[in-house]
């Protein structure tokens, strides 16, 4: 229905006292002579009481003979109108434009009815109809047009509509806001139809879908596993359960299996989402004993083929309100989710919570005004770049009741202004869920369009460029002891070079010793394995772009024991080209191994320098040693005591690949240390 009804705001003109009536004249007419009497009888009232009465007759009279058909019609469509009789006082207003189709307060009433009946076509008809008739007769009517037009996609004639009204000066508070912001729809989806998005989605099959629903929640950064809700609609219990697919040869996803318990209850689970390492999984769960509100967010750890028993993340972030549809960041650190907690912008909206040193998760914070509006915003999903959010939003401009946005986190922490990703991927329905994959080239969502399988299928399209997160690549292999080749569990650290800031926080499986780490493109990286008792592993990564992300980096990581004579090579520390001056970006690795010594008080070592043979011998002795004593005063300079140091530099001396080629010289060009003892 419009939001505005002519019955409401000119029930006067709707009763027939309009300035058309002959009953008006009659009436005045019928005072003039009452009044003229009173002058002339003042001392005779009683008189003036029988002259009245007398009249009464007339003007009763009069009124009956000067109303017409159409109003004697109209005034019993009116009469059944407000005594709810909605489907009889339609065939009576009808009957009313069909006997005068001038009678403008009938088309006016025809129209109201129709919005209230949903027959918006017809409403939209009727109010046209009585503006052609006295465009200054109501001037609301022009609102209701709006509305009613807009409502039924009718955008270039509610642009008409709004802005007539809007310049007649007349519009209250609340029409004008909502004019405005509707103008500003209207005007987004005619260029959006004008302007489609590529976009041809691929059912992902029965394997994954079937008549019931499917929700998609996840896809791991190797792309091999999809993560999704179903939901069974002859369900007994009616409740939703996790599955898992895993990608078969030639592109086509495998029969999913359920997820199972301890993760699956009896109970109503949704909304999983999965670490980027694939050892920590996030969901909602409601009423649970456990529970904090009605929906709170659980986690489980990964211990070899099997999810430990689901931990409530606790009363910080979980609430007397409702949390739910989790995202974590693939830095480990940072979960985004939903909640309609008192302290956001209004209905549901998208908060942060940091994961502390102490190992408790931080109290949330609103994602801002930028993401959140005063409607709901809902399904975010945080890509492996770090960067890049996808959320669906109800209060941003889109296509229907919900769209799909995305938004940027700049290095400043801010939040770029959201970007619809076009239309016909966000359509009048109401778009909640998508998930991306690593490189950015598809997308994943569920939707009813015709040809599924069921009442919601899980689809795959690639994204539109405009809106594609950067590019990610991922190192996957075992962590190993060197020597006994026992699996072990690691801590995977991924850090920007130029920033110092820890990308990515990772662990490789307690069980297994498998691992997984995602590597945005762009920047230059140290990653780093750690494991207490050992030395850490160290590489030096940079993923130049597209091309480069389709690469993974396949390696398993060989950690070595701490025990004298063992070398770990410092693969991110850098000089000035022919200089002992280190650069910014050595600070991370530097710092690794300051902490390292700082962990193992009884370890002493020696820093050796490496050359390749570019030079005399002489130059490339000196130089090497120069740099070995740059990371020795460093460490002095960071609190270790020189006696648990040396240094040395060796030149040319211990090549470790040959110097025939770019590779091989940047090789022999290194830093290493060297345990010389462990001592208690």
């Amino acid at each position: 229905m419009a939001d505005l009804s002519f019955r409401k705001v000119n029930m006067f003109k709707h009763s027939g006292w309009n300035n058309k009536s002959p009953f008006i004249a009659v009436l005045f007419f019928s005072l003039y002579l009452s009044f003229k009497i009173l002058k002339v009888m003042r001392k005779r009232p009683l008189r003036l009481l029988i002259v009245l009465f007398c009249l009464f007759p007339c003007i009763v009279f009069a009124q009956q003979k000067g109303e017409s058909k159409a109003q004697k019609i109209h005034n019993r469509a009116l009469a059944l109108y407000n005594a709810a009789a909605y489907d009889q006082a339609l065939k009576e207003v009808q009957k009313a434009v069909k006997a005068d189709p001038g009678f403008i307060e009938s088309w006016l009433l025809l129209g109201d009815i129709s919005a209230m009946k949903g027959m918006r076509p017809e409403a939209i008809e009727a109010y046209q109809k009585a503006i052609t008739i006295d465009e200054g007769f109501f001037p609301a009517a022009y609102y209701i047009l709006g509305n009613l037009q807009f409502s039924e996609g009718l955008y270039a004639d509610c642009l008409k509509s709004y802005r007539h009204y809007l310049g007649l000066g007349k519009a209250k508070p609340a029409e004008l806001a909502k004019a405005e912001k509707n103008i500003k729809t209207a005007e987004f989806r005619i260029h959006a139809l004008a302007n489609p998005v590529p976009f041809e989605p691929e059912n992902l099959g029965s394997g994954i879908n079937t008549e019931g629903y499917e929700f998609v929640n996840y896809i791991t950064a190797d792309g091999e596993q999809l993560y999704f809700t179903r939901r069974m609609p002859a369900s007994v219990r009616n409740d939703e359960e996790f599955f898992v697919s895993r990608l078969q040869a030639g592109s086509v996803w495998g029969v999913a299996r359920e997820l199972g318990p301890p993760v699956n209850t009896e109970g109503d689970e949704g909304a999983i989402c999965i670490s980027a390492d694939g050892q920590y999984l996030f969901f909602a769960a409601c009423n649970r004993p456990d529970g904090y509100g009605s929906c709170d967010l659980y986690y489980s750890r990964r211990e070899g083929g099997r999810w430990s028993q689901p931990r409530n993340l606790g009363p910080v972030v979980n609430s007397s309100h409702w949390e739910s549809q989790p995202s974590l960041a693939p830095d480990g650190r940072t979960l985004y989710f939903v909640s309609n907690r008192p302290g956001g912008w209004g209905g549901s909206d998208i908060w942060i919570s940091e994961l502390q040193p102490d190992g408790y998760w931080g109290m949330p914070v609103n994602a801002g005004p930028v993401i959140n509006t005063p409607a709901d915003e809902r399904g975010p999903f945080i890509h492996p770049d770090g960067q890049t959010l996808y959320f669906s939003s109800k209060g941003h401009t889109g296509m229907g009741e919900g769209d799909i946005f995305m938004s940027r986190l700049s290095a400043n922490g801010e939040w770029s202004e959201p970007v619809n990703i076009g239309y016909p991927v966000n359509s009048a329905a109401d778009e909640v869920n998508l998930v991306v994959d690593r490189q950015g080239r598809y997308a994943y969502i569920s939707s009813d369009m015709a040809g599924g399988f069921g009442k919601q299928d899980i689809y795959r399209f690639e994204l539109p460029r405009p809106v594609m997160p950067l590019p990610v690549t991922y190192m996957k292999g075992v962590v190993s002891d060197s020597i006994s080749g026992k699996r072990l569990a690691a801590a995977f650290t991924l850090t920007d070079l130029e920033t110092g800031k820890e990308v990515v926080n990772s662990l490789s499986d307690a069980v297994s010793g498998e691992f997984l780490v995602s590597i945005p493109a762009g920047k230059k990286y140290a990653l780093t394995a750690e494991k207490p008792g050992y030395l850490f592993y160290s590489a030096h990564i940079f993923v130049e772009g597209e091309a480069e992300a389709e690469k993974p980096y396949l390696h398993d990581v060989l950690l070595k024991p701490v025990q004298k004579d063992e070398v770990t090579v410092l693969r991110n520390v850098f000089f000035e080209t022919d200089s002992a001056r280190l650069l910014p970006e050595s600070l991370v690795e530097l710092d690794r191994l300051l902490q390292f010594m700082n962990r193992n008080p009884y370890v002493s070592i020696e820093i050796s320098g490496h050359t390749d043979n570019t030079g005399s011998d002489a130059h490339n002795l000196d130089l090497s040693r120069r740099r070995a004593e740059a990371v020795y005063d460093y460490l002095a300079g960071g609190g270790i005591t020189k006696g648990r140091m040396t240094y040395k530099g060796y030149g040319a001396a211990k090549p470790v690949a040959g110097n025939e080629t770019p590779e091989g010289r940047a090789a022999n060009r290194r830093t290493e240390f060297r345990i010389t003892s462990v001592g208690k």
